[in-house]
């Protein structure tokens, strides 16, 4: 019976508890201590590999060698870059609000390290021994854990706007309002995608949402709350295509520009550790969390139990560090109005039409109905607006052609036309440029070895014995 169903059914007047947590809060202090410690370390030590691995995922993706000086294989090159920004000379500019100024770096990293304390590394019973006291493999865990992380998310993006508003600079304070517009653009949807992972497993608690995914994990069950959470945990943590508060094109550097030394590092900590932060809570609801993936399972009946789910829960949050490291190598920074358009004209829609549909699914199965003719309804329900959208889109192409046949030939677009060139207008073209052909057909010349065509080897039968070519 579901914590909701328990609820309906108790007496008037008597208060049930929603989840049974009765197992978190019986550690001694210094149990707590160690905890605390190896959840700081965890997101330490992945922050550090997490950068040398983006750096050089982002080489082998564009064919370069990455770090290779520091440590073997270069893998001490973050913390070789940690040390030196230490190291360097801490400035304040005069224009700056100096309190505000220094606390911003420190509001934007601490609440990144907060939310890793109700994230379950293992399950929820006494399962391992820690200097010989048996102990859950979470820090701890609350009734309501994801409103918990959606607090405190908010709460460090008030460190980038008010590090821009104390810059007393300008680029930053735009740096920072972006970043302002962008989390509440996001959240929105992140809220309703996380709302439909309750509706399923009928709680608000990291470890009982993990023990709901035994049988399926949500990503099965909930395919478009994970695509949505997915793109917005990208701009959640204004990493690319979504790193608009810190558009070097246009904003030199963002918020973060008149930082420097430790506290620009901070920045930076902050960055890495909500990608961790997130890719764990994204674990968490629709990877299965600590369990072990499906072939493992089937035929290892202790892969779930001891240490090991420690080592899914890591390999599942890797992977999802790869996948921005990807992102980041493979998008191109988009334009704010486009990250605009999608976070409200897109996102938001999607998720608040999947939330109405996911409650309907399950009020029906709450009142008995058979699942195979709910998914039947619905499947029916979808195809209707799809075929009602493309009928009229056919309505609508028609009467464009026809307006744009009745207003005849669209005239020529001058540039020159107001003695100085101008932009053509929306719906206007430039005339084409004309351009003079050129005499001979030019080859390709490559340095190296005669391994291509175009080097004009005579064995490979190319007529061309190669002196033309060295002459182009």
């Amino acid at each position: 019976m579901t914590a909701f169903a328990q609820l309906a059914a108790a007496p008037q007047g008597a208060v049930l508890a929603a989840e049974d947590l009765s197992m978190f809060g019986n550690d001694p202090w210094w149990l707590v201590v160690v905890k605390a410690v190896f959840c700081f370390a965890f997101l330490m030590v992945t922050v550090l590999f997490s950068i040398v691995w983006e750096r050089k995922v982002v080489a082998w993706m564009q064919l370069r060698i990455g770090p290779n000086r520091h440590g073997p294989w270069g893998m001490l090159q973050s913390l070789a870059d940690g040390i030196k920004l230490m190291l360097k000379e801490d400035v304040i500019v005069k224009r700056a609000d100096k309190v505000v100024y220094v606390l911003a770096p420190i509001i934007a990293a601490v609440p990144a390290f907060m939310a890793i304390a109700v994230i379950p590394f293992g399950p929820s019973g006494n399962e391992v021994s820690i200097f010989g006291h048996r102990t859950a493999m979470q820090l701890t865990d609350l009734p309501i854990a994801m409103l918990y992380i959606l607090a405190v998310a908010s709460v460090g993006i008030y460190g980038i706007v008010l590090a821009g508003w104390s810059s007393g600079s300008t680029y930053p304070l735009l740096g920072g309002l972006r970043s302002c517009a962008q989390m509440i653009s996001y959240e929105i949807a992140m809220g309703a995608a996380f709302a439909s992972v309750f509706l399923y497993s009928g709680s608000m608690s990291t470890s009982k949402i993990v023990e709901a995914q035994q049988d399926r994990w949500f990503i099965i069950l909930l395919p478009v709350s994970f695509i949505i959470y997915i793109v917005t945990m990208v701009g959640e943590t204004n990493r690319a295509p979504f790193d608009m508060p810190e558009s070097e094109g246009d904003l030199v550097g963002g918020f973060n520009t008149e930082y420097s030394s430790i506290k620009f590092a901070m920045f930076m900590l902050a960055e890495y550790v909500n990608m961790v932060t997130v890719s764990a809570v994204s674990t968490t609801l629709f990877l299965g969390g600590w369990r072990a993936p499906w072939p493992i399972s089937t035929f290892w009946e202790g892969a779930n139990h001891g240490w090991w789910p420690m080592l899914w829960f890591i390999v599942k949050v890797q992977l999802l560090l790869f996948f921005f490291i990807w992102l980041r190598g493979t998008l191109p920074r988009v334009r704010y109005d486009q990250l605009m358009k999608l976070g409200w004209k897109v996102l938001i829609p999607v998720s608040v039409v999947w939330l109405m549909l996911v409650a309907t699914v399950r009020a029906l199965r709450n009142e008995g109905h058979d699942f195979s003719k709910i998914l039947l309804y619905v499947a029916g329900a979808v195809i209707a607006v799809l075929l009602i959208s493309f009928v009229v889109d056919i309505f609508r192409d028609k009467k464009e052609k026809a307006a744009a046949a009745e207003a005849g030939p669209e005239p020529a677009f001058d540039p020159m036309a107001g003695g100085f060139p101008v932009p053509p207008l929306p719906g206007q073209t430039l005339p084409p440029v004309p351009r003079r052909r050129p005499r001979r057909e030019r080859e390709l010349v490559v340095s190296g070895g005669v391994d291509t065509q175009s080097d004009g080897n005579p064995s490979d039968g190319n007529p061309s014995d190669g002196k033309e070519a060295d002459g182009v």
